[in-house]
């Protein structure tokens, strides 16, 4: 065996201490030197990319240079289902070295605080940024823009108005940045902007071609109680109520619907102000022009009663054609109620054509006429003969009288001088109210001239002609003092007649003078049964003067004329022994 020569062996460079440990310490600083210039230098709390270097089902290794591997959770990376070994992902650096060693970073921060520049960065240049849609709040939704929560308002989400938001849910959108809070960390974005500016173009196309007549196609965009807006493409138009149908339309609702397509008509618009007004129902003929060409004066139609006023009903024959029931024509009674009294809306009823203008598009009807004039039927004569009796209702008070419905369409009147034979009354409602019920006898008939007199105070004979033996000049009656005015006192007569007294006959025996309410005995100074007077002295009872009989007064033609226009009036035997029986009782304590 050949002797092999080998170089010496430093035996001082092998350390029992281990591997290493035989690096004299300059080289020790010489390797740690290089092995510092292949690290990465970093700061805590900044953002640095990182590489993934291992996955598994709950945790994430990531290499960012650093002497040590960062752990970051799994779920950290739920937006990227597909993660792999060498993708780069942004981390932000917590620690350096932990109470371990470990190097503690945070994807999830790193999100935030990168969010957030882009955010700001986006709302300073007017960028667009891409959100996720999370769920829906009350009045919007929330989206997520790289793991910050923003508003978006359910007014920023369209140029339409939304009903439903829940359609956008889960869903990306584009969006706008519109507001930063930064003090509560609150963003608000819009996605209406972004349409609204690619309508602005369409817009002003629409406007620049608009013209009166053009027939347009557009969407129900909002509906009003005065009308409805309707999307034209990018500018809206009103169509207003009364421009939806050429029928009567209560509420726009009745015919239309959000979200429906209609063709409309414009009718004018307004280049500065851009306000358009459409119209529907000029597409259509006008109804009074295909009415059917037989439809005249007297003609009788059908229809629904479509609204009422207090002049009157309309009802509409077809949609679009109305005819007006002025109150005067619903009933033959010459006292006007008010129309609800006789239709109701909705009221479907038959009527009679009384006038007819085509070119004003203008009717005039009546329901009266469906039934016969009480003033022209046959038995008129006979049922409301002179003398006979019957039973009315009070319709209306005058002056001078009273109204008297004895039935529909058939009144009479009496007069304030008859309606009772001892009560003079001044006015009707001292009498009688509207809406009492009155027996009358008829005085007169006129049918030529629709008049009837009536008379209340006939359904009883006239006692003035029994009064006559009671109440004599001379004698004398207990009476009570009604009231008094100026020179004239009223007084109370038994059998609940009245007379009068002037002031200076009130005088009594002490030097005073009798006063309303007090009961004294008064003699009769002067009778008129034609005049029913009777004038009377309570000073004539004790000064012992006589009462001398007043001569009668000659009747004038005109009193004449009416006493032999009126029926005789006369007692009857029953009445004038009542009327004696009890004058005998009223003497019978002053014979005592």
């Amino acid at each position: 065996m050949t002797n092999q020569e080998f170089p010496e062996f430093d035996w001082e460079r092998v350390s029992k201490k281990g591997i290493g440990g035989g690096y004299s310490a300059a080289e020790k600083q010489e390797l740690a030197k290089a092995y510092e210039e292949t690290l990465t230098t970093i700061e805590e709390k900044d953002v640095v990319d990182a590489t993934v270097v291992g996955v598994s089902d709950r945790e994430v290794l990531l290499n960012i240079g650093f002497k040590s591997d960062g752990i970051v959770s799994r779920s950290e990376f739920r937006d990227l289902p597909n993660l792999k070994i060498g993708d780069t992902v942004e981390v932000f650096i917590e620690k350096q070295e932990d109470a371990l060693g470990q190097l503690v970073i945070s994807r999830k921060k790193a999100r935030i605080l990168t969010a957030w520049s882009n955010i700001e960065k986006a709302f300073e240049e007017d960028t667009i940024l891409n959100a996720f849609v999370k769920r829906r709040t009350k009045g919007g939704l929330i989206v997520d823009i790289h793991g910050i929560e923003a508003f978006l308002p359910g007014s920023q989400i369209d140029v339409k108005p939304i009903r439903d938001f829940d359609i956008f849910v889960n869903k990306e959108m584009e969006v706008k940045v519109v507001k930063i809070n930064h003090a509560n960390d609150n963003v608000v974005v819009s996605h209406k902007v972004l349409i609204e500016k690619d309508l602005e173009k369409q817009r002003q196309q629409i406007l620049t071609n608009l013209e009166k007549g053009q027939v347009l196609e557009g969407v129900v965009k909002n509906i009003t109680n005065f009308g409805v807006f309707i999307d034209l493409g990018g500018v809206d138009g009103l169509l207003h109520i009364t421009d939806i149908s050429w029928g009567r339309v209560n509420h726009p609702n009745e015919i239309l619907n959000l979200d429906d397509k209609i063709n409309v008509v414009v009718l004018d618009f307004d280049e500065d102000k851009k306000r358009i007004s459409l119209g529907m129902k000029q597409l259509e003929a006008h109804p009074w022009d295909s009415l059917a060409a037989d439809l005249e004066v007297n003609s009788k139609v059908k229809g629904k009663i479509v609204n009422i006023a207090d002049y009157g009903a309309f009802l509409e024959i077809t949609p679009g054609v109305e005819g007006l029931i002025h109150v005067s024509e619903m009933s033959w009674s010459q006292h006007l109620r008010n129309p609800s009294d006789f239709l109701q809306i909705g009221d479907e009823i038959e009527a009679v054509v009384l006038t007819m203008d085509k070119e004003e598009r203008k009717m005039s009807l009546g329901i009266k006429q469906l039934t016969e004039d009480p003033w022209t039927k046959q038995d008129l004569l006979s049922k409301y003969a002179v003398g006979t009796k019957h039973k009315g209702t009070v319709r209306n008070l005058t002056n001078f009288g009273l109204f008297l419905e004895l039935e529909e369409g058939i009144d009479g009147l009496v007069h304030v001088s008859d309606l009772s034979w001892t009560k003079k009354i001044k006015h009707p409602s001292d009498f009688v109210k509207i809406g009492d019920e009155l027996e009358v006898v008829v005085l007169e008939l006129d049918g030529e001239n629709r008049r009837l007199a009536l008379s209340h105070k006939h359904m009883e004979e006239n006692p003035w002609d029994a009064f006559e033996g009671t109440f004599g000049v001379g004698t004398t009656h207990e009476c009570t003092i009604i009231s008094k005015a100026d020179k004239v006192a009223t007084l109370e007569l038994p059998y609940g007649i009245e007379g009068s007294a002037v002031l200076k006959q009130l005088g009594k025996e002490d030097g005073t003078l009798a006063e309303v309410g007090e009961k004294l005995p008064f003699v009769v100074m002067e009778f008129s049964k034609d005049e029913r007077k009777i004038v009377l002295s309570h000073t004539k009872t004790w000064d012992g003067s006589e009462v001398e009989e007043a001569p009668k007064k000659k009747s004038s033609g005109k009193a004449a004329a009416k006493a032999a226009s009126q029926p005789a009036e006369k007692s009857t035997l029953g009445d004038l022994d009542a009327l004696a029986a009890l004058k005998a009782e009223m003497e019978a304590p002053k014979k005592k």
